[in-house]
């Protein structure tokens, strides 16, 4: 389809920071519409950024925001949301499912509140939100929806030690599964995309400092994989799971030094990948 998202219309759930907002830097490059769908819309005591600062990058790099003050568990603020993309930049081609909540606690360890957070964000607000946006989608000429979700690894260790996360995140994933068959003949592309090493992001304070951020890669390389995905011919790239270096270096590349947070560091290996 070729090698650029100009004009196209992207809504990303969580960019306000971290990978959704370098998706949406990545594609602001190119020329692209982006939403900004988040429920932070002023400064947050501890994490960076707001729905506004976002959209002022996106339009510094050259594309159009939209800034959407939104919360993905609930299902008259994701229909307004989606609602108000098409509105504003009359249509809609892509949509990102990035916003997640992490604990990584054992069974009796988990509060469950924090269990009801993971699955009400990862797994409902992501099938909301792909729901709302198919009736859209359906009328663009080469319609993704892209999941920041991990390959389904039944290997029993990834749930050991934090079960209620990984069936959370697993269910963002069964999503790509399920509706990638279901929306074959239609032609909307639903893939997974996961990190082989470790991003440094903000969710890294949810780890008690046990993952230093020099071990890590930067989310730009999330960012060029997710727009090295969302560039493909939808009717052909669809139900895949894929590993961010995997997409690169199908591209070509191979020198990946440029995204690690401090250069020639070990790298850590990303939750659910063996080997």
């Amino acid at each position: 389809m070729g090698s650029s998202l100009a004009g196209k219309t992207l809504l990303i759930t969580g960019a306000s920071r971290g990978i959704g907002k370098a998706i949406a830097l990545r594609a602001a490059r190119d020329g692209a519409h982006i939403a900004v769908a988040a429920k932070t819309d002023r400064k947050h005591p501890v994490l960076p950024g707001t729905i506004h600062s976002a959209v002022e990058e996106i339009e510094d790099a050259g594309g159009r925001g939209l800034a959407i003050r939104m919360d993905v568990r609930d299902e008259e603020s994701v229909a307004s949301a989606v609602e108000s993309t098409t509105q504003h930049f009359g249509g809609l081609d892509i949509l990102v499912n990035n916003a997640s909540a992490i604990m990584l606690s054992g069974t009796l360890d988990l509060p469950i509140k924090r269990y009801d957070l993971m699955f009400n964000t990862n797994v409902r607000g992501t099938y909301l939100m792909s729901r709302a946006c198919i009736p859209h989608l359906l009328k663009s000429d080469n319609p993704h929806v892209l999941n920041l979700s991990p390959p389904l690894n039944m290997n029993p260790q990834w749930f050991r030690d934090h079960v209620a996360y990984t069936m959370a995140k697993y269910g963002m994933s069964m999503c790509v599964l399920g509706m990638s068959e279901e929306f074959h003949d239609e032609g909307i592309a639903f893939n997974a995309l996961w990190p082989r090493t470790v991003i440094a992001t903000a969710a890294l304070n949810m780890l008690a400092g046990a993952i230093s951020p020099e071990n890590c890669r930067t989310e730009e390389i999330m960012a060029d994989a997710a727009h090295a995905i969302l560039c493909q011919d939808a009717r052909i790239c669809s139900g895949n799971f894929y590993l961010d270096e995997d997409v690169l270096r199908g591209t070509g590349v191979k020198d990946f030094s440029k995204y690690s947070v401090k250069s020639g560091a070990a790298l850590m290996k990303d939750l659910f990948l063996d080997g």
